[in-house]
């Protein structure tokens, strides 16, 4: 998980302790003070998953002496609108719709669009605008999108009901 501001091995650790509740380390990051453990059940993350993981991590960083001052723990779900962060997600994900911000090579622009994700090779995602339905043919207007990842922003899922 790179750009966590934390060592490998305590990410490995964290990594650990989520999967010993059965849930998968969706993300962890610590940033201004705030240490973030984001957390990913099959089914639903609980409560109950975050106070056991919460109670463990605390524990890892007391004993591991953590931090330099003051800092704020944080367990969570990555709830419905989640943000991706490695490839494996965007894999993961694949027929999912997402909104994604990136600066394409060519344009120094951010742009976002929210589309479908089609397909992710080689470090590409490929997106799927719905840009309605043309007044004229009454036929559906799409624009495709080939994203590379190192382009990437920020991208999450939109939640559909």
């Amino acid at each position: 998980m790179g750009g966590t501001g934390l060592s490998p091995e305590l990410v490995a650790e964290l990594e650990e302790i989520a999967q010993a509740e059965g849930c998968e380390l969706w993300h962890v990051e610590f940033k201004g003070g705030r240490l973030r453990v984001i957390l990913d059940h099959p089914e639903a993350v609980t409560l109950a998953h975050c106070e056991h993981v919460s109670k463990q991590v605390s524990n890892l960083l007391d004993v591991e002496d953590f931090g330099q001052g003051r800092y704020t723990l944080e367990v969570s779900s990555p709830g419905l609108d989640r943000q991706l962060y490695r490839p494996r997600d965007y894999e993961r994900f694949l027929g999912h719709l997402a909104r994604v911000t990136f600066r394409p090579p060519e344009d120094p622009t951010r742009k976002t669009v929210v589309g479908r994700m089609e397909r992710f090779e080689d470090g590409v995602l490929t997106l799927v605008e719905d840009r309605g339905v043309d007044k004229k043919t009454r036929r559906p207007q799409t624009a495709t999108h080939e994203i590379p990842l190192s382009t990437i922003e920020v991208a999450r899922l939109e939640i559909e009901l």
